[in-house]
């Protein structure tokens, strides 16, 4: 059976995730020539920006309403997308101030899908879509199937000029998500 939830409020006694390893050869990653779908109409390939960009990757954000897949909140990291999206919004001023060029979420979603999402959570900055999953799987991003889908874990990338110079995985707390960044950045 489905649960209806409000996607922006997060449920207490979610299951934390552990580091299983599978983000551990990403940090002084080279990324992937790859061009992904972006919100605003824009075709963008991350390893050929300039300066630094934050990428935030998450399983799929939920619509108000919306079922959820089954199990959903039994999933570590699973649960939050919403919630790490507004983050990134709330304290999108605060990463431009400390450096940070462009500010992306990727997920598998179509752009359709994210636009939906932009919209509504008044986001500053698009979402990417990676629904063919080339981004991931040349970059061997971890990954879970569920309902047929296969979906991203939640992770944060900081790259400058193309390489990958920290990465944040897993998260947690998803709303804390751009806070940790933030504190990083600060103090590397």
């Amino acid at each position: 059976m489905t649960t209806l939830r409000d996607p922006t409020v997060l449920p207490t006694a979610l299951p934390v995730p552990i580091d299983d390893g599978a983000a551990g050869h990403l940090e002084g990653a080279r990324l992937p020539a790859v061009m992904l779908a972006a919100t605003d109409g824009a075709r963008v390939d991350p390893s050929a920006l300039a300066g630094t960009t934050v990428i935030y990757i998450y399983p799929r954000t939920g619509q108000p309403g919306a079922e959820l897949p089954d199990g959903w909140d039994d999933i570590p990291g699973a649960r939050g997308c919403t919630p790490q999206s507004c983050s990134f919004r709330d304290h999108f001023a605060e990463l431009q101030g400390l450096g940070v060029t462009r500010v992306f979420g990727l997920s598998t979603q179509d752009s359709d899908y994210q636009r939906e999402a932009v919209e509504r959570l008044h986001l500053p900055f698009p979402l990417l879509s990676d629904e063919d999953l080339e981004f991931a799987l040349a970059l061997r991003l971890p990954t879970f199937t569920i309902s047929g889908m296969t979906l991203l874990k939640r992770m944060v990338l900081v790259i400058t000029d193309g390489v990958v110079r920290k990465v944040f995985y897993p998260v947690y707390p998803p709303d804390k998500s751009a806070e940790q960044v933030v504190a990083w950045l600060r103090d590397p």
